[in-house]
């Protein structure tokens, strides 16, 4: 019986996911990515949901613990610094999850585990896509042609392959949201609990330990412009501008921002689409189904999908395994994709009388009486089906 060969398009979560389990059940694997060695760094993700169960499969599960943030808990601060409220972090799915980690540094560990013989071709990245009923060829820019009997694509959200095969279903959801991310040296001040300032103007300010000495900070807006389309300094400036007099650590975090090797904004948009798959292409994470930071779980949605397109290509053929990858996959995606169209407003009050609305539902949140509420909505990822039967060779 002839191996067959999956190239992989993405050496992140979902990528690697991918890679990791195809190769676990005989499948030659090629992964390629764009980028020109293994992107370190990142924002927090965490495992939540059965995702905890794929990695446990993995056999990951104390490696990713030992990758802790040291974040202890999350709690809501006003323009002093004052606790106004603490979300409740108690079991494996709080605010603050049990695995709680950097992108980077859980990726990075799927990639140190990976089983022996998943080729990764860094600095590389797909041109030209052709197939026909026996094999899906793939041209690189650096001129590979890669024949192999499935494409994996796990680009990311703003993916150049999918938009060339999908392009025509692809429906995109801006939800009005600016985040700009970076890492920012760590003072005395700081501790090990996420802090999270909300102001009027739609405006919060994010501060986040890590177990790397430093400290990950987000300024997070309602918008009206696309930054992304300007170069840094201008998108920077516009940030400055908006930032102005919110009070809190912003003007410190501005200022490194200003420094930071590794600031990068995003726009919120989720990606949503008809299909996963055609032919012999199949999307993956982002790529498929971006849920945004205000979902929450993309990471563990990622690793997920992984474990089930391996499982589900174990046991049929390409096309009715990718239609039962799908099936399985897609209502974990949607109950976490649903956000109501009232939460961008009430997460970003525009007015002091907004902001006051805003801290008495926080403040309600936070009570005793409704923890299960809060440990509802943190809950993504999660079902009550068995993952698919899996046997690894």
């Amino acid at each position: 019986m002839t191996t067959r060969h999956a190239v992989i398009s993405g050496a992140s979560i979902a990528g690697l996911s991918a890679a990791f389990w195809l190769r676990r059940t005989g499948w030659e694997v090629t992964v390629l990515e764009r980028a020109a060695a293994f992107r370190d760094g990142g924002q927090n993700v965490d495992v939540r949901g059965v995702g905890r169960e794929v990695l446990a499969r993995m056999g990951l599960t104390d490696a990713v613990k030992a990758q802790n943030t040291t974040e202890t808990g999350t709690v809501f601060v006003d323009a002093a610094g004052r606790v106004l409220g603490e979300l409740p972090s108690g079991g494996p799915d709080g605010a603050t999850a049990e695995l709680e980690v950097l992108r980077g540094d859980f990726a990075r560990t799927i990639l140190e585990h990976l089983p022996d013989g998943v080729e990764i071709g860094y600095g590389d990245s797909i041109t030209e896509v052709a197939e026909d009923a026996t094999a899906v060829a793939v041209t690189t820019a650096s001129g590979r042609v890669l024949h192999a009997d499935l494409l994996v694509v796990a680009e990311g959200v703003r993916s150049s392959t999918r938009d060339r095969l999908f392009g025509d279903r692809v429906e995109r959801r801006d939800l009005g949201i600016a985040m700009v991310f970076g890492t920012i040296p760590r003072v005395d001040g700081d501790d090990d609990r996420w802090r999270w300032y909300t102001a009027a103007g739609g405006r919060q300010v994010h501060l986040r330990p890590d177990n790397h000495g430093t400290t990950r900070a987000i300024l997070s807006f309602s918008r009206a412009e696309d930054l992304t389309r300007l170069d840094r300094a201008d998108a920077l400036s516009r940030v400055h501008a908006r930032f102005a007099g919110v009070g809190w650590e912003a003007p410190r975090v501005l200022d490194a921002f200003d420094t930071a090797e590794d600031v990068y904004i995003d726009n919120l948009t989720q990606i949503r689409l008809p299909v996963w798959h055609r032919g012999r292409v199949c999307l993956a994470g982002d790529a498929a189904w971006c849920v945004t930071p205000m979902g929450g779980g993309g990471a563990s949605l990622a690793l997920v999908s992984g474990y089930v397109l391996a499982a589900s290509l174990a046991t049929d053929s390409l096309e009715p395994a990718l239609t039962a990858y799908e099936e399985w996959m897609r209502p974990l995606v949607e109950d976490v994709q649903a956000l109501p169209r009232w939460i961008v407003p009430f997460a970003y009050p525009r007015t002091r009388w907004g902001l006051g609305l805003r801290r008495v539902a926080d403040k309600v949140l936070t009570s005793r009486p409704f923890a299960p509420v809060v440990a509802k909505v943190t809950s993504v990822a999660a079902t009550e089906r068995p993952l698919p039967h899996l046997v690894v060779t």
